[in-house]
């Protein structure tokens, strides 16, 4: 018996190497070896070849395989032949190691995600940041309106902490709150000046904006969210009024944080939606004008709880126009802001500018977004998917009544400005009120811009296009916006060392002057160059332009500014007044240019 190696080797597979290694052959009875050829006749064998102990076929019976058997044995007659070599029967095929998994319908999911929804908030950081470029990149002086509201607010600010009397009753003719957003401009005024008020306002913008995007993404979904934030953004009423120290940015954001409240509380219990009361009637005092918009945002508390509470939703609207009502009502009783809502909203006085031109500036200013809303809404109503899944063809929509119902109110809402300041005939403002109703035909605008897009990205091109057009007209209309005033710092040195405390001053805008030289005047101080009344020291009454005849020839004002800008009639009243007017010589004629061309201040200064 012989012994294998300890450690032993595998090596391939070789079906003839047995064979070649034993030399024998396979048959039917067994295999036989080969015999050397030196080896000669095999023992018990015969000369004849005839095995011993074997039968007629000469095949032995117990062959086990010796060695010395003689290799080439006979096959018996009557048996059949057989293949030289066996060939195995095939294995059954093995399991396989890797499974294709099963492809599911669409390749993306429709539900949030975390991934989803830290790339949209990365896209509208960069919108946010772009509208804040904008707005900061402008720069002028301070505007007639800013330097008044900041003004009052410090008077405001005096009044209440120190009880110093107010120079004029701002709540009779200001069109907001004198104690509202004044008074939080006047603190961030004192403290960080001109550029920390426009900061405030940049603030308020740029959360309007988010507003925007977080609202719009519950009405629909994130692409249509960012397409609306990123229109909105660069229209010229969001960048202008993210560098004005006004109330609009103010009054703009809490419309949309009231409207932010009504979408998001639309899953909620019914009450929830009184949320929103308050912030919405501090927005109608803040700016006055703001009330206009209030209806838009009762009416989303009925559509945006509609899908989801049914005929519950009709309370919730209730319930939400009766806490605003309420809030107004207590606001108004406990103030007396009726009579500055009066004078500066609902009886104001009517203008002089005709219809065609008030239609074409808001369509200069707001009407390639308007546009697009118009078509997002059209093409919501028709096809109410929002995901370009086929999963989202089984889902549950919205009633094609409740979309038509929805982008009316969105779209209807952008006309409301146009609409009332047509009625005034005036262009006052209007820029700042287009974009309050650009704020809610965004939405829709955002629904436009992913329809034009196409789904899966088709058409990109096109949104490009649009949005770099609505991003040229807003930059273009906003430097040509910031540049309408002229640059008064050369006036304000020039009239620092020729005021006090003490004297009367006559200006095209009082109120700048007032704002940058706060610490030596007030505005009782001052007299502009609209509506005039005097007496003169006969005891005569005079009105209008015979009041500033009268006054001129009596040397009453100790000091004259005229830019030709605010009122150029007055002002060449004013002007021919003074000449040979011997209580009168000409101080300073100081050029400057602006939007419209080129102009200059003239400063006179009383010499007896």
């Amino acid at each position: 018996m012989t012994s294998r190696p300890e450690y032993y080797t595998p090596q391939p597979y070789d079906p003839y190497a047995e064979e070649e290694q034993q030399g024998g052959w396979f048959n039917s009875d067994g295999y036989a070896t080969r015999q050397p050829q030196d080896q000669g006749t095999a023992e018990g064998y015969d000369h004849q070849g005839t095995a011993e102990g074997y039968g007629h076929q000469g095949v032995a019976e117990g062959y086990d395989h010796d060695p010395r058997t003689y290799p080439y044995q006979q096959q018996p007659a009557d048996q059949p032949t057989y293949a030289l070599r066996t060939v195995p029967e095939p294995a059954a095929p093995a399991e396989p190691e890797y499974h294709v998994p099963d492809t599911p319908e669409v390749g993306w999911d429709m539900a949030a995600s975390r991934r989803r929804a830290w790339v949209s908030r990365a896209v509208l950081l960069c919108v946010l940041a772009v509208q804040a470029v904008l707005s900061m990149r402008l720069s002028n002086t301070a505007f007639q309106d800013e330097a008044l509201y900041l003004a009052a607010g410090h008077a405001e600010l005096r009044h209440l902490l120190h009880g110093t009397p107010l120079p004029i009753d701002y709540g009779a003719y200001f069109s907001g709150s004198p104690q509202l957003y004044p008074v939080l401009a006047a603190a961030v005024d004192g403290r960080f000046g001109l550029t920390g008020a426009r900061m405030l306002s940049l603030a308020f913008m740029l959360g309007t904006t988010g507003l925007l995007y977080s609202f719009t993404r519950r009405l629909f979904n994130e692409r249509a969210a960012l397409a609306g934030a990123a229109l909105f953004a660069v229209v010229q009423s969001t960048v202008v009024m993210g560098w004005f120290a006004t109330y609009d940015a103010a009054a703009v954001f809490l419309l949309a944080l009231a409207t932010w409240i009504v979408v998001r509380t639309d899953r909620a219990p019914v009450a929830a939606v009184l949320l929103a009361a308050p912030v919405a009637a501090l927005a109608v005092g803040v700016k006055y004008a703001a009330g206009l918009y209030l209806p838009t945002i009762v009416v989303l508390a009925l559509l945006t709880g509609w899908p989801h509470k049914g005929g519950r939703a009709f309370l919730r609207m209730v319930l939400l126009a009766l806490g605003i009502g309420a809030l107004l009502a207590a606001g108004a009783y406990a103030t007396d802001l009726l009579a500055g809502v009066r004078q500066t909203t609902t009886n104001r006085d009517h203008g002089s500018d005709g219809t065609a031109f008030l239609l074409q500036r808001s369509a200069e200013w707001g009407g390639l977004m308007f546009l697009t809303a118009v078509g997002g809404a059209i093409s919501y109503v028709r096809r109410s998917r929002m995901n370009e899944s086929p999963v989202a063809q089984r889902l549950g929509n919205p009633g094609r009544r409740w979309r038509a119902l929805l982008g009316l109110v969105l779209c209807g809402t952008a006309l409301l400005a146009p609409a009332y300041q047509v009625h005034l005939g005036t262009v006052v403002s209007l820029f700042k009120h287009v974009g309050f109703g650009l704020l809610f035909a965004a939405p829709m605008a955002g629904v436009g811009v992913t329809r034009l897009i196409g789904a899966h990205f088709r058409y990109p091109q096109l949104g490009i296009m649009l949005w770099t057009a609505t991003l040229c007209l807003g930059i273009s209309q906003a430097d040509w916006r910031f540049g309408v005033w002229p640059d008064s710092s050369k006036m304000i040195r020039v009239v620092d060392s020729h005021v006090d405390g003490k004297g009367h001053y006559l200006a095209s805008t009082p109120e700048v002057p007032v704002y940058y030289l706060g610490d030596k005047t007030s505005h009782r101080q001052w007299q502009g160059v609209f509506a005039l009344e005097y007496t003169d020291r006969k005891g005569t009454y005079h009105s209008g332009d015979a009041a500033y005849r009268a006054a001129l020839r009596d040397g009453e004002f100790d000091l004259i500014v005229l830019d030709g800008l605010t009122n150029p009639r007055v002002d060449d009243v004013v002007a021919n007044a003074v000449k040979g007017n011997p209580h009168y010589r000409l101080l300073a004629d100081l050029p400057f240019r602006n939007s419209s061309g080129t102009g200059h201040y003239r400063i006179w200064i009383k010499t007896a």
